[in-house]
């Protein structure tokens, strides 16, 4: 029988069980004992949920309370000593300190996980790290699905993409150093899997898709070889302990490691997934060499991707594997299924055209164990059964083809006029009529601002009263003048505010906005929003990523009325606020039947309009929000200069149709940017916020010697974290800040959006910025 499993399963529950969960503990409204009960439900529902589909594994160790990075961090025992905690003493509070920041300290730098919009909480290592295994709540997950009579995998974090994504901020020290010892103690943990029971242990080495130098690639050998040695009994392992050993899966999602097919023969391995949809010519390499006993996780479902998986071709692709390595063939999703919604049948309201064409988390697992039904089906000789599986096979390739035919041949929108405005796009409507240098002199004498001008990102906190109303005018209850009066009475209230506490640059707060992607897609043809699909971000954040199924177009103004109105409310210049091409495209689910780079070429044209429009109404700065630029970037350095340039064009285009007295900003956030600061720069933007607090300003060191000609507005206080931070931190990063950026191109701002913050802490926070700022310039007079 062909066996399927998943690399991973959404953990943040069909209804967010998890994230109102840890809201609820953190605010203190429920005991820890709450969260815990919560946890165990979810796990044992998703454990239930793919065994209810046919899988033959159920995948344990996925289920992380806030980031399955930051677990692996905890398994080892690597908890910064910058917070004071014993390895051994970790719980809940600790946890969420590493995570959220305390009294004492900010939180562990996050940023993204490889090309996702998935945010993973960086390990701090350095010469004081010292590795001990702690694997107690592991160990429990095993035993509670063990007791539901399930079959289990373990999947973890790789010990190479472990020691990879780390950082350290001790300049000759070298993350490799601990190779040995990160070796040691995953060999500890296969030993003590496998004294529970555990047949197979999954390894996530998705750094084996980047760019490893000699070094890295040596360490890696290094680790293997040791958890080699042990799964053969060497280094004191008893024979039974070695009889016992779990078998080693691992699996390289998002991209292509055909490079390294021989390194990868070599290795102790029982089994190598690979990813069949980003990466299908990569079996090549592969075959017809595959190792005796070695099993071929295939991954032919994209786990990245909302699309209904065409049959047809999975099967054209499975068939001659099923045929040469029988049992050892295994089906998967591409990757972990984290990356996408949890289940379609909750969309109730959904786009009936749409709809048919989508398969969310549950039912990929249904499309896999399809899939491995027709494998088998085909290799049985009882003709009654394979008559049976033959109609279910019929009926199943009968719904493919009519999703994928009807979704290819849909005309919901103006194809003709969309392509052809595509088509006339030219060089100068991605140029600004002036340099950086002459537009700055007319934006400060159009705008007026002091030395350091501050400002926020855009979003400000949607109190319970902005949601309740909200969902009152989505019921139906409340009707669209008085929802219009309700958002008009929030934009008033958060002017005063921002007057009040003395900023520069004005934000109207964005209390309309659901999601700064979704609030456009749902005013722009061409895209279908859900009303549960849910992704998690980071911790208890989700978003819910729209459906990008056809060529763009904007009917109508978006912004402009509630931007108008803001600015009427005060003599401070207030933003236009945007999301850009980039991450509008980077942070839906896209349509795969257009080259990617003319679709956001698309949505370029259309924030191309709306940026004029605002100019048109008097709004003399714009934000257009990017902080998908460097997330989207391919995981090879040899795909990423044309990647760059695309999306360079992309922004540009929407930004470039007004005076050069219209001021434009973007923002950037929780990304790594040195190796970007070329097309960063080449954006031509005014003005770039950036998160930069969670790292000590580091990222600026890389704008400096890059020398970026325009002004940057590094953040200085984490937004992410409830902590408020004092005047004199902020002040700290603001001098580390001018020590390398010129003072009259610095903006002074917070690291991002204050959405998800309370108004207590905003404005406290706020108003130290402020007051920082104050005593800045009274520095530099």
């Amino acid at each position: 029988m062909t066996l399927v499993h998943t690399l991973g399963f959404p953990r943040i529950g069909e209804r967010r069980e998890l994230k109102f969960a840890l809201e609820a503990f953190w605010r203190g409204d429920s005991p820890a004992a709450a969260l815990e009960e919560t946890a165990r439900f979810l796990r044992a529902r998703r454990w239930q949920t793919q065994a209810a589909a046919g899988l033959g594994l159920v995948t344990v160790g996925d289920c992380a309370l806030y980031d399955h990075v930051l677990d692996t961090t905890l398994l080892l025992g690597a908890a910064p000593a910058r917070f004071g905690f014993g390895a051994a003493r970790i719980g809940l509070a600790e946890q969420f300190a590493l995570a959220r920041g305390n009294a004492d300290q900010p939180a562990l730098e996050m940023t993204k996980w490889f090309d996702t919009n998935y945010h993973y909480l960086v390990p701090e290592l350095d010469a004081r790290t010292r590795l001990s295994l702690h694997a107690g709540a592991l160990l429990d997950e095993v035993r509670e699905a063990q007791a539901l009579g399930h079959r289990v995998k373990v999947a973890l974090v790789g010990p190479l993409t472990w020691l990879v994504l780390g950082k350290s901020h001790e300049a000759d020290f070298d993350r490799r150093a601990l190779t040995g010892a990160v070796a040691e103690q995953y060999a500890r943990l296969l030993g003590e899997l496998g004294a529970l029971g555990v047949e197979w242990v999954q390894l996530d080495e998705t750094a084996l898709v980047t760019d490893l130098d000699a070094g890295w690639l040596a360490a890696a050998d290094a680790i293997y070889a040791r958890l080699g040695a042990a799964a053969d009994g060497k280094a004191g392992a008893t024979a039974e302990a070695a009889a016992a050993r779990p078998r080693l899966l691992l699996a390289a999602a998002f991209g292509d490691v055909s490079r390294h097919a021989a390194r990868l023969a070599g290795w102790p391995l029982d089994g190598l997934h690979l990813d069949l949809v980003r990466a299908p010519d990569q079996l090549a390499a592969f075959l017809p060499d595959w190792p005796e006993g070695r099993v071929l996780s295939a991954g032919v479902v994209d786990g990245r991707n909302v699309w209904r998986n065409d049959l047809r071709r999975s099967l054209a692709t499975l068939a001659p594997l099923h045929g040469a390595l029988g049992d050892r063939l295994w089906l998967a999703p591409s990757c972990s299924l984290l990356h996408v919604p949890v289940a379609l049948d909750a969309e109730t309201r959904l786009d009936a055209e749409v709809k048919p064409w989508l398969a969310f988390a549950t039912e990929k697992l249904g499309e896999l164990a399809l899939l491995a039904h027709a494998l088998d089906a085909a290799s049985r000789h009882d003709l009654g059964a394979r008559a049976e599986d033959d109609a279910v096979l019929a009926r199943a390739l009968a719904a493919s083809d009519a999703a994928r035919g009807a979704r290819l041949a849909s005309r919901r929108t103006l194809h003709r006029t969309v392509r052809a405005r595509v088509d006339a796009i030219t060089a100068t409507m991605t140029e600004r009529a002036s340099p950086h240098a002459v537009r700055a002199v007319a934006q400060q004498a159009a705008l007026g601002l002091p030395p350091l001008p501050t400002t926020t990102i855009g979003s400000f906190p949607q109190t319970a009263a902005i949601r309740a109303a909200r969902a009152a005018h989505r019921r139906g209850e409340l009707g669209a003048l008085d929802y219009l009066h309700a958002m008009r009475a929030e934009v008033a209230d958060v002017i005063a505010r921002q007057e009040a506490l003395g900023l520069d640059v004005l934000v109207h707060g964005e209390p309309e906005r659901t999601d700064m992607v979704e609030f456009f897609a749902e005013r722009l043809w061409g895209y279908a929003v859900t009303e549960h699909g849910w992704v998690q971000s980071y911790g208890s954040r989700c978003v819910k990523p729209p459906i990008l199924f056809g060529d763009i177009l904007r009917p109508e103004a978006l912004t402009v009325d509630t931007a108008s109105h803001a600015q009427s409310l005060t003599a401070r210049p207030v933003k236009g606020m945007l999301t850009g091409p980039v991450t509008m495209l980077q942070w839906s689910f896209v349509r795969d039947d257009l080259p990617r780079e003319q679709v956001q070429l698309q949505l370029a044209l259309a924030l191309r309009d709306e940026v004029i429009a605002l100019e048109a109404a008097g709004i003399r700065i714009v934000q257009i929000d990017e902080p998908a630029f460097r997330e989207g970037l391919p995981l090879r350095a040899a795909d990423q200069p044309a990647w760059l340039d695309a999306a360079v064009r992309a922004f540009r285009l929407s930004a470039a149709g007004v005076a050069d007295s219209t001021q434009i900003h973007t923002h950037m956030c929780y990304s790594e940017f040195n190796d970007v600061l070329p097309w960063i720069a080449a954006m031509d933007a005014d003005v770039i916020t950036i998160e930069t607090s969670r790292s000590n300003m580091e990222l600026l060191d890389g704008f400096a010697r890059f020398d970026y000609p325009n002004q940057i507005g590094p953040g200085v206080y984490d937004i992410h974290s409830p902590r408020v931070p004092s005047v004199e931190a902020m002040l700290a990063l603001l001098r580390r800040a001018c020590a390398v950026i010129p003072r009259e191109r610095l903006w002074i701002n917070p690291d991002c959006g204050l959405k998800t913050r309370g108004w207590i802490e905003t404005q406290a926070a706020l108003a130290n910025m402020v007051e920082a700022a104050r005593q800045l310039r009274g520095e530099m007079a």
